[in-house]
């Protein structure tokens, strides 16, 4: 079986026409908090974005996919590989399905399980992990269900117009 492509959803490079889907995405307050977003992106600076988007993951040290639906090919959402650490073998791992009608349909842990395989077979790391708000309880069970281990909680790591709030590290090593 190909490491991205499953029956349901894909994993695929960004392309010029997910630019709508993007400025849509980025652009969305619900979402700042988790990816530490604090004002709008233009149409021009995601445009550039995906510009430079085919760059070598080992000069940019980050990658983003489009989850994509098989049969409709259109994009659900996003799965992104950043902070590459290339001597330490290790990257973070965030995920985010902004359909809301494509939600619990098992894409985001279908999506998570085929990184998994391209981060350990593909860019031979040993390990990747996901910061996730303490009360992100569905980002808790993805992870989790994908044999993600939580090994650590920084306090008061996020403010948000709730107050503080912790944040847990979840770590998936190759053994």
């Amino acid at each position: 079986m190909l490491t991205l492509k499953g029956p349901k959803i894909h994993l695929r490079a960004l392309e010029p026409e997910d630019l709508d889907f993007l400025y849509q995405l980025e652009n969305t307050e619900l979402f700042w908090e988790v990816s530490n977003t604090t004002s709008p992106y233009s149409k021009f600076t995601l445009r550039n974005y995906i510009e430079n988007s085919h760059k070598d993951i080992y000069e940019t040290k980050q990658l983003r996919l489009i989850i994509a639906n098989t049969k409709k090919s259109q994009p659900i959402g996003c799965i992104d590989l950043f902070d590459y650490e290339p001597k330490h073998k290790r990257m973070g791992v965030g995920i985010v399905i902004s359909k809301l009608d494509e939600r619990n349909k098992g894409y985001a842990l279908t999506a998570v399980k085929m990184i998994i395989k391209y981060a350990f077979n593909h860019l031979n790391l040993h390990q990747l992990y996901a910061n996730i708000s303490e009360d992100n309880s569905a980002s808790i069970k993805l992870f989790e269900n994908s044999n993600f281990k939580l090994t650590g909680i920084k306090k008061d790591w996020i403010y948000s117009n709730k107050g503080y709030k912790n944040e847990s590290i979840y770590q998936l090593i190759n053994e």
